[in-house]
């Protein structure tokens, strides 16, 4: 995948870097697996707003994907590469040899017509999805479960990728792309290759209105509100605030919120390095 810069023709134009497009294949879901989305604005049952700065948006509709990869030992052809509106990463259309399709998230290098399986007898190639103990140290991951037959959790957004370092045991040694290094039991399954659309990362909306087409409103700062309105608002010109906190008081940068007594952090060998 590549990107394109457009010709400063509008003030919009002018800093607008987008995706190319020339891996999508297909421009309609399969019917099938999707369904209405519903977006609620931010706000709860009663109408009151919870989330700020959510509304509006083009509509979507939800696709849905296989994160289990449950169909061991039927080969599966990948039938279309697909935009999804609700990810980063771009989407594959399989079709199972008895009959069933399905969606999986599309992996750095497939194309369409290539086949694809799932379980422990799988051959460790790009799409396929193995127990992590059945995949080759040093193998390239993405899409990981965190508990056997949950359904990927991790390494999901757009040009990512985990490393099956080691195992120890009946738990595999994994390095997440935040640099984190963790525990994760052998029998979980993973997805060989990294998430395709890597670019993805250098795009620019260029203005401000495709925030708005994604659902995003103005974001307003604390530090320009009234003290009554939050923590850090109020003082005569242009105060910068002080501590940082959010608007119930909490403190938002350098303090740690990790739950001291967090049972996932058993399984957590190195953290994720501060940049």
């Amino acid at each position: 995948m590549a990107v394109r810069k457009l010709k400063p023709t509008t003030p919009g134009q002018r800093h607008k870097i987008i995706g190319t497009f020339e891996e999508i294949t297909a421009s309609v879901p399969e019917k099938s697996l999707v369904y209405g989305k519903k977006a609620s604005g931010g706000r709860n049952n009663t109408g009151k707003m919870t989330m700020r700065y959510l509304g509006g948006g083009h509509k979507r509709k939800f696709r849905f994907i296989d994160f289990k990869r449950t169909k061991d030992g039927i080969p599966a052809t990948v039938k279309s590469v697909e935009y999804d509106p609700n990810r980063s990463a771009r989407i594959a259309l399989l079709y199972y040899a008895d009959g069933e399709k399905a969606y999986m998230l599309a992996p750095d290098g497939i194309v369409v017509g290539q086949t694809v399986m799932s379980g422990a007898e799988a051959a460790p190639e790009v799409g396929n999805a193995l127990p992590l103990a059945n995949i080759p140290v040093g193998t390239v991951i993405h899409n990981i479960e965190l508990r056997p037959g949950q359904g990927a959790k991790m390494v999901r957004s757009a040009g990512v990728f985990a490393q099956l370092v080691s195992r120890e045991g009946t738990y595999a040694i994994i390095k997440m792309p935040s640099g984190e290094t963790r525990k994760i039991l052998s029998s979980c399954k993973a997805t060989i290759g990294s998430v395709g659309n890597s670019d993805h990362a250098l795009e620019k909306s260029g203005k401000a209105g495709r925030s708005r087409w994604l659902g995003r409103r103005p974001h307003n700062r604390g530090v320009v509100m009234n003290p009554v309105d939050h923590p850090m608002g109020g003082g005569e010109g242009r105060a910068s605030g002080g501590h940082p906190r959010s608007r119930k008081g909490l403190y938002a940068k350098g303090l740690k919120t990790r739950a001291p007594k967090k049972h996932s952090s058993k399984y957590i060998i190195e953290r994720s390095k501060k940049k």
